[in-house]
């Protein structure tokens, strides 16, 4: 039986194609303010949309499972991880991260990758990023990174003196701009595309032992990207790439696969490693840190309607299990804050409410009550207070986060950089980057294309000075880098002036060391 119209109270609609209206012979016609159908339309069509999140506005989203694939019981007693074959609903959502939500997939952009699992003891949210590196550590740079990313606030275009001179400043993220102009900064597709926490997280057990962890997620479909060229192309005739890939896929049952893997740290091992582990713009080597396999993840559903399930969606890693904990990296502490704080303001008070971010577990918070769009029973008559004889509660005892001691003052770094901007950066801030710039090397064409995508953007830069600055900040990666840099941004100034050649002998790379 079809359904039949009504109005948002369910009374019956006769019409829903024609407005109350006090007509003439010539068909003109006053409209009513009786006609609740209408006024209900139009106010509804006008606060349709929620507020687009300021970061992660475009993006794909599907469900699928967890699947435990290895015994991790010495490390953890999170229940999602507790027998092999267990499995657990999961919802992912892939974004970019600069542009709107109604821009092209394949700009060059990181890309954001949240998985919330609907475990059996609360939901666990995965907020993760296609790159294991950072641009900043420290969160009070991550509003101004966002920013540099984004549009002028006189032009409202992006700008190339605005996005270098945050990085020139904040040189930490060298490592990281390595990774966003390389192939790894258009991937092909989600399903060939890797994740990883960035984050040091830390995974526990109920007799207070912990350790620390990394998370890499590593796709079993192969990683491919695509070139400057394929990309721009696909931005023009597909600009929605990415999205229609993965439910295309989906659609298909060609289901995407993950393997799931952790690095880990003992704390005695952690004390004493010649890396800050709580620093986002650095990675553990794989030589000294193996990974260790602890799942799978299979994307098997699409959304129904992707504004309820996947637009609705909060994502926050403050949303811990019994199991999983966080550690003292800042970044992480600062978002632990800062992305619930953006789904109240973006979604309301009662966001958890909403279909997409219930949990599957049972939940009694009876002291978190009230406010905007609270479409639950509201706890009925329980108490909303704490420590109440009226309705005796029980606590199930759990360990979410690992007993570190830490010890310290309280400061802000302080030192010396390039362009006398104030900052935390040493020279061992290269030292990873240096190693990436080798890498590619091994892959034909690889620091080719790099220099290329580079250049480009850097060829962008109005001002001399600060052209300079960004030469010299990428002789710290490699000498060479800023030679090659250097000579395709001018060869592209030259192009674009219409002038025959150079125009000066490009300087010799030891001006750079």
């Amino acid at each position: 039986m079809s359904p039949s119209y009504t109005l948002a109270e369910g009374a019956p609609q006769a019409l829903n194609t024609s407005s109350v209206q006090l007509r003439n012979g010539h068909g003109g016609g006053h409209v009513l303010l009786q006609d609740t159908q209408l006024i209900e339309t139009l106010a509804h069509f006008n606060r349709e949309r929620v507020p687009e999140r300021v970061v992660h506005a475009k993006a794909a989203g599907a469900y699928g499972e967890f699947e435990a694939t290895h015994d991790v019981s010495d490390l953890t007693d999170a229940s999602f991880l507790s027998e092999i074959g267990k499995k657990t609903k999961v919802m992912l959502r892939v974004s970019t991260v600069g542009p709107e939500r109604g821009s092209a997939d394949t700009i060059r952009d990181v890309h954001g990758w949240a998985m919330k699992l609907y475990t059996d003891e609360g939901n666990l949210d995965w907020v993760f990023n296609n790159t294991a590196v950072f641009f900043v550590r420290d969160p009070i740079k991550f509003p101004s990174v966002n920013r540099a990313h984004k549009r002028h606030p006189r032009t409202n275009m992006p700008d190339a003196d605005m996005f270098w001179d945050f990085h020139v400043g904040n040189p930490e993220g060298t490592h990281q701009l390595l990774h966003l102009f390389s192939d790894r900064g258009t991937p092909a597709s989600i399903r060939h595309m890797n994740a990883y926490s960035g984050h040091t997280y830390t995974f526990t057990k109920a007799d207070g032992s912990f350790r620390y962890i990394k998370v890499h997620i590593k796709t079993k479909q192969g990683v491919k990207n695509l070139s400057a060229d394929e990309a721009v192309r696909l931005a023009g005739e597909d600009p929605d790439h990415l999205v229609r890939d993965l439910f295309d896929a989906v659609e298909a049952k060609n289901f995407p696969q993950w393997d799931i893997f952790v690095q880990v740290l003992e704390p005695e091992q952690a004390e004493k490693y010649h890396i800050n582990i709580f620093d986002m713009t650095k990675v553990w080597p794989h030589a000294e840190v193996p990974l260790r396999p602890i799942g799978r993840l299979t994307i098997n559903t699409n959304p129904r309607n992707y504004f309820a399930d996947i637009e609705q969606a909060a994502f926050s890693p403050s949303n811990m299990v019994p199991g999983w904990g966080p550690s003292a990296d800042p970044m992480l502490q600062a978002r632990m804050f800062a992305y619930p704080d953006a789904a109240r303001y973006r979604l309301g008070i009662n966001y958890q409410q909403l279909p997409t971010n219930k949990a599957l577990a049972p939940v009694y918070v009876p002291t978190q009550r009230d406010g905007f769009m609270n479409f639950s029973d509201n706890y009925g008559d329980d108490p909303n207070y704490v420590n109440s004889m009226l309705r005796p509660v029980t606590f199930k005892t759990s360990v979410v986060q690992a007993a570190t001691t830490l010890s310290g003052k309280h400061q802000q770094w302080v030192g010396t950089m390039a362009a006398n901007f104030t900052t935390e950066v040493t020279p061992d801030d290269f030292v990873q980057a240096t190693a990436l710039w080798h890498v590619l090397g091994r892959e034909p064409g690889h620091q080719a294309r790099l220099v290329e995508n580079l250049a480009g953007s850097i060829s962008g830069i109005t001002v001399p000075a600060l052209l300079t600055e960004v030469y010299k900040c990428f002789a710290q990666v490699d000498p060479q880098l800023a030679f090659k840099i250097q000579a395709s941004v001018e060869a592209k100034k030259n192009k674009s002036n219409g002038t025959n050649g150079t125009t000066h002998i490009v300087r010799e790379t030891s001006q750079y060391k």
